[in-house]
C-alpha cells in the first residue's frame, strides 16, 4: 500500500507527456463568467435591440437612450471592475483603428474643420456609444453560452419584428404602429420609416438565423424554427420593395452558398436550404401573389417619397464635389446635411440629408484619412473573420464568424445606393457585429472528458 502511494505521489509530480491523441479542450474552465458581465452583455444587447423598435432611433430621445444606457453600462462594468480589484480588459483587433478614428474626428474638433460645430459632437457622441458597446461586447462575450444565447435572441427579435412588418403590411393605414404618423414623410414599413433601413435591419439578422439552420449546433425542432425565421425575414426584405434589400439578401444567399460549397455538405444542409427556399416561395405566393410582381416591376413609380436613382447619381458626383474641396480631414462628422447645399447641382422637394452612398459620405466627412481608417477596419473585420471560418458547420467560432460575414456585407453592398450607417439602431448593430467578426476564437463545443485512468493502470504504467 506504501508502495502504490509512493508511486501515485512521484507520478503526479512528474510532468505530463505528450499523447498521440490530442487532448480534448475542457469548456470555459478558465473563463468562468461574473453574474456582472453578464448583466451588462445582455443589457448592452437590449439596448442594441431597442433601436430599431424605436424608428431606427433617428429622433433626439431615442438616440439620448442609446447614448446615455451605454455611458451607465460602462460605468457600472468599471465599477464592478474596481470592486472586484481587478481591472482585465479584453483586447480586440478593432479598437486600434477605432482608437486612431477617435483622434481624427478630436483633430477636427480642434482644428475647428466643421461648418458647424454641434452636428459633428452630436455625431461624436453617438460614435462613441458605438465604441463603449463594442467594447462592452467583447469584454463580456466570455462564454460559449453567451453565444447560443445571442444567437436565439437574435432569430427570436428577427422573426417577431418581420411578423410585425407583415402584419402592418395587410392592415397598413399609412402611420408606424398603426397611430404615428411620420412627420417628413417616407415609406413605412415594420418599426420603420423608411423600408430600405428596415430592409437593412433584416439584412443583419437574418444570417444569424441562416446559418445557425446550416450548422449542427441546430438539431430537430431548433433547426426548423430557425429555418421559419429565416424565412419570414427574407419574405419581408422582398416584400419591403427595397432594391437594395433584394440585392443585398441575393449577395448573401450567394456568399453562404459559396461558404456551403466549401464545407462539408451534408443531407441535413440539403433540406435545410430546401425547406427555406420553399417557404419563402410559399408564402409570397400566399401574402404577395401577382401583387409582388407587379409591386416590384412598379417601384420606380412607387417610390414618390424616395429621392429616384438618377438623383442619388448627381447627389454622388455633388459629393464627390465636396470631398475635392477638402480632400485631407473632410467637411466634418455629421456635417454633410449643413455643408452640401452649396453643392447641390439640381432642384428638388425633398432636402437632401444624407448621401444615399455611406462611402461617399464619410469621405466627404473625414476625407481620405477618416476613409482610410474605415478601410483598414473593414480589412481588419474581414481576416480576423476568416481565419475562423474553416469547419464552420461543426465549429462555433467558424459560425459565429460566417454569420457576422454575410450580415456586414449585405450591409455594406447596401451602403452603395443608401444611408443605413446613418441610422444609429442599424449603425449600432452593424458595428457590434464586426467587433464580434473580429473576436479571436474563444469558444468550445461542449465534449466530453475522458475517464480518468485508474490507479492499477498508473502503477502498471510506472513500473513498465
Amino acid at each position: 500500500m506504501t508502495s502504490v502511494s509512493a508511486h501515485l505521489a512521484e507520478h503526479a509530480t512528474l510532468p505530463r507527456q505528450e499523447s498521440s491523441n490530442p487532448p480534448l479542450q475542457v469548456v470555459d474552465v478558465d473563463h468562468r463568467p461574473a453574474r456582472a458581465d453578464r448583466l451588462v452583455l445582455f443589457l448592452s444587447i437590449a439596448l442594441l435591440l431597442f433601436g430599431p423598435l424605436a424608428f431606427g432611433a433617428v429622433e433626439a430621445w431615442s438616440t439620448f437612450v442609446i447614448e446615455a444606457g451605454a455611458v451607465f453600462l460602462l460605468l457600472g462594468w468599471v465599477l464592478h471592475q474596481c470592486y472586484a480589484g481587478r481591472l482585465a480588459i479584453v483586447v480586440n483587433p478593432l479598437f486600434a483603428p477605432m482608437l486612431v478614428f477617435a483622434a481624427l474626428i478630436l483633430a477636427q474638433l480642434l482644428a475647428r474643420n466643421s461648418v458647424y460645430r454641434e452636428p459633428t459632437l452630436r455625431s461624436t457622441l453617438l460614435y462613441l456609444a458605438y465604441g463603449v458597446m463594442c467594447f462592452l461586447v467583447v469584454q463580456c462575450l466570455n462564454h460559449t453560452s453567451y453565444v447560443r444565447h445571442l444567437t436565439v435572441t437574435f432569430i427570436a427579435y428577427g422573426a417577431m419584428v418581420a411578423t410585425f412588418a407583415l402584419l402592418q403590411g395587410l392592415s397598413s393605414n399609412g402611420k408606424l404602429y398603426w397611430f404615428g404618423a411620420a412627420q417628413s414623410g417616407g415609406w413605412i414599413y415594420g418599426p420603420y420609416i423608411n423600408h430600405n433601413h428596415y430592409a437593412g435591419l433584416m439584412e443583419l439578422l437574418l444570417p444569424v438565423a441562416l446559418v445557425f439552420a446550416l450548422s449542427r449546433h441546430a438539431r430537430g425542432s431548433r433547426k426548423m424554427l430557425a429555418i421559419i425565421a429565416a424565412s419570414l425575414m427574407a419574405c419581408t426584405i422582398l416584400l419591403s420593395g427595397s432594391r437594395g434589400g433584394m440585392l443585398a439578401f441575393g449577395f448573401q444567399l450567394l456568399l453562404l452558398f459559396w461558404f456551403s460549397a466549401n464545407g462539408r455538405r451534408e443531407r441535413s444542409t440539403y433540406f435545410a436550404v430546401g425547406a427555406f427556399i420553399f417557404i419563402v416561395v410559399a408564402a409570397l405566393a400566399w401574402i404577395g401573389g401577382e401583387g409582388l410582381i407587379t409591386r416590384v416591376a412598379s417601384l420606380r413609380a412607387e417610390a414618390h417619397s424616395e429621392i429616384s436613382g438618377g438623383t442619388r447619381l448627381q447627389i454622388d458626383r455633388d459629393t464627390l464635389r465636396m470631398f475635392a474641396q477638402r480632400p485631407l480631414m473632410g467637411w466634418g462628422l455629421g456635417e454633410f446635411a449643413s455643408a452640401y447645399p452649396r453643392f447641390r447641382s439640381f432642384h428638388s422637394e425633398f432636402r437632401v440629408n444624407a448621401a444615399h452612398n455611406d462611402y461617399l459620405q464619410f469621405l466627404a466627412e473625414t476625407g481620405m484619412l477618416g476613409f482610410l481608417t474605415l478601410l483598414w477596419f473593414l480589412l481588419t473585420v474581414y481576416r480576423s473573420a476568416f481565419k475562423k471560418t474553416s469547419h464552420w458547420q461543426k465549429d462555433i467560432n467558424g459560425a459565429l464568424a460566417v454569420a457576422m460575414i454575410l450580415s456586414i456585407s449585405g450591409l455594406l453592398l447596401h451602403s452603395l445606393v443608401d444611408f443605413n450607417l446613418q441610422i444609429p439602431a442599424n449603425a449600432a448593430l452593424f458595428y457590434v457585429f464586426c467587433t464580434m467578426a473580429a473576436m479571436p476564437a474563444r469558444f468550445h463545443t461542449r465534449q466530453q472528458r475522458r475517464p480518468m485512468a485508474d490507479s492499477s493502470e498508473i502503477v502498471g504504467n510506472q513500473g513498465n
